[in-house]
């Protein structure tokens, strides 16, 4: 089982979060893109566009962060953050 925590950040503060589960037999690269969609629909946020520096911190901790930079729309809070909290 793939598990990816999303979590939308403002003022250190955790406003909102969602867990979603992918039990598909893909690649973990289309899980991670996968979940994101589904997180970004729960939260009612549009995909986020994934940054070098996205990227390169998703590869080394499995965890990444959204600010505004990865968003086309003006969004209200600090930041999404996504985390790979179980992978099998």
């Amino acid at each position: 089982m793939f598990r990816l925590w999303g979590r939308i950040w403002k003022d250190n503060h955790m406003l909102k979060d969602t867990v979603i589960c992918d039990d598909r037999q893909e690649t973990r690269t289309h899980k991670v893109f996968h979940c994101l969609e589904q997180i970004c629909y729960e939260l009612d946020l549009g995909n986020p566009i994934w940054l070098d520096t996205t990227v390169r911190d998703f590869k080394k901790h499995s965890k990444a962060r959204f600010y505004q930079d990865n968003f086309i729309e003006q969004i209200d809070f600090d930041y999404l953050e996504i985390q790979v909290i179980e992978e099998d």
